[in-house]
């Protein structure tokens, strides 16, 4: 066990050049990340600080998300969390949620990893793994410090799309109507 993570720990080190980079974002491809307009944090961690481990990995809960109350004309809410640190030629998607009505306040802690609508009408989208749902903060260990994007969008119209959601169908249906915008980062990092 111990030889094991000694070579995934070199491993990561040897990688920590290699990430996806900032610009692979959906705010910057969607051209919205200095709007800046949408209050977005957490409980669960300050801005710029560590995500809890209760959070990370592929049995971590989801982290509770909250959220200032909208720009007029705002008809849908949709938050995506993104590491932009990973290895790979393009940032990591750990969750998607859609159809957030405009008054809600908070997505709470812990939601159900299923694509099918909550209580609240909103639905999940698939993660980067293909799953529904949130998965938590995994970076390769020795990779150094990740920093998770939970990006919040305003839409000026609901989305028509049908599950399963990915990323690109998600960015697809939100192009030309986001009419606000905000970010909170959270960071994880296995030593």
């Amino acid at each position: 066990m111990e030889i094991t993570h000694t070579v995934a720990r070199l491993a990561g080190r040897l990688l920590r050049p290699l990430r996806a980079g900032v610009d692979h974002l959906a705010s910057r491809q969607l051209g919205v990340d200095r709007l800046r307009n949408l209050t977005i944090a957490s409980p669960a961690f300050a801005d710029g600080a560590r995500i809890p481990d209760e959070h990370a990995g592929s049995d971590g809960r989801s982290p509770p998300i909250r959220f200032g109350a909208p720009p007029a004309g705002t008809r849908e809410l949709v938050l995506l969390c993104e590491d932009a640190d990973i290895p790979m030629p393009r940032a990591f998607v750990h969750w998607i949620v859609f159809g957030i009505t405009p008054d809600a306040a908070e997505l709470p802690e812990g939601l159900p990893p299923v694509a099918a609508p909550l209580s609240s009408g909103a639905q999940q989208g698939r993660n980067t793994m293909r799953k529904d749902g949130w998965i938590g903060p995994t970076p390769p260990p020795g990779h150094g410090a990740h920093h998770y994007h939970f990006q919040l969008f305003a839409l000026d119209r609901r989305l028509d799309v049908r599950a399963p959601v990915d990323r690109a169908r998600l960015l697809r249906a939100m192009k030309d109507h986001i009419i606000g915008f905000g970010e909170v980062v959270g960071t994880y990092e296995k030593t």
